[in-house]
């Protein structure tokens, strides 16, 4: 029962919700997308490291964000400490999240096989018919 919920769960969860709050207020770098979206963190079992996924509503904005949040770590992670009761603030380590992308690419990829699926509806043939006939079965 006690490993249902780590620590390091509970700290990436605080963290996921503290830095998206940060990133939207306080941190005033321009190359910083406005639609940037926090979306997981994971921390490491010693709390040492952080690895904060984020996700872009326009994806052209990833190498200025990508190096925006780089040099802003270290500014997000001392607002971190002033609100967190911990006794050290994991480094944070920004990556660019595609998931959503790739599964976009997997939707388009599966509605263009549909749409060119060549094959007929057949129609069953007398045999197939015989084998699945309606009448009662005797136990």
């Amino acid at each position: 029962m006690p490993n249902d919920y780590p620590r390091s769960h509970r700290v990436a969860d605080y963290i996921q919700r503290e830095l998206s709050g940060l990133i939207r207020t306080e941190l005033k770098d321009p190359r910083v997308s406005p639609m940037l979206t926090v979306a997981s963190v994971e921390v490491s079992r010693d709390l040492s490291v952080a690895k904060v996924y984020y996700a872009l509503f326009d994806p052209e904005e990833r190498a200025e964000t990508q190096g925006a949040l780089e040099r802003a770590s270290g500014f997000l992670r001392r607002q971190l400490a002033r609100q967190m009761n911990t006794r050290s603030v994991p480094q944070l380590r920004f990556y660019y999240d595609d998931s959503a992308e790739r599964g976009a690419h997997m939707s388009a990829l599966i509605a263009d096989a549909v749409a060119t699926n060549t094959t007929d509806d057949v129609e069953p043939d007398d045999d197939d018919q015989a084998s699945s006939s309606t009448e009662p079965r005797a136990d």
